[in-house]
């Protein structure tokens, strides 16, 4: 795992949520990287704004070196890294000072994973992030959300309507938490750094929905 520079350690100043912009897929579980920094917003009382030259809405949250810049991709999941590289041109930002926040199929609904680094593990936002910053040495932050199925084969032909499909009601309560201990998290990972953050983040344990 690489390691950070001992004279110049990151510091956490930009946070990607990856999603597909429009309302026909407001909500969906592929959205949940959305759905996070629209709850930063709305906590810090602020609002996301075009920003052309960024391919994507723009918000900023919290103040000197409390601030936090957030980005919500409006290039479709799959060229979400032709976002984040204009972002990270011009704001002269290195790829270890930015999280990426992503749905993953992987985990069950509401377990986390904080890395500092990796693999696209399949998912094609992240893939197109490591293409566009030619390196897979940035942190993420994935948000689980469960599988279909467990059978492979029926996993596969159910993955398309399930990750563009929406929470259920009992689903709702342990998405909020988790939302909400993302929320903490980030703001764990602006104040002690990633892995300490992770330490919480990763053992967060959510309530399981009841049908």
């Amino acid at each position: 795992m690489p390691s950070e520079s001992p004279t110049q350690p990151a510091r956490l100043q930009l946070v990607v949520g990856l999603g597909n912009p429009g309302s026909r897929y407001a909500g969906t579980r592929h959205n949940v990287g959305f759905m996070a920094l629209e709850q930063l917003v709305r906590s810090a009382g602020g609002s996301f704004r075009q920003q052309s030259r960024l391919h994507g809405l723009l918000a900023d949250v919290g103040q000197g070196e409390q601030r936090l810049r957030l980005l919500m991709p409006q290039t479709f999941m799959n060229d979400s890294g032709r976002s984040i590289r204009a972002a990270l041109d011009w704001f002269s930002l290195r790829p270890a000072e930015l999280l990426v926040v992503v749905d993953d199929m992987d985990l069950p609904l509401g377990k986390l994973r904080l890395r500092a680094s990796g693999s696209a593990g399949g998912h094609n936002g992240l893939r197109s992030a490591i293409s566009h910053l030619g390196t897979q040495d940035f942190p993420r932050l994935r948000i689980g959300i469960g599988a279909p199925a467990e059978n492979p084969a029926e996993r596969r032909a159910r993955t398309i309507g399930h990750v563009l499909g929406r929470f259920s009601a009992a689903e709702q309560p342990c998405l909020e938490a988790v939302l909400n201990e993302v929320e903490a998290g980030i703001g764990q990972i602006q104040r002690l750094g990633l892995e300490r953050a992770g330490n919480r983040l990763n053992s967060f344990q959510p309530q399981t929905p009841t049908a």
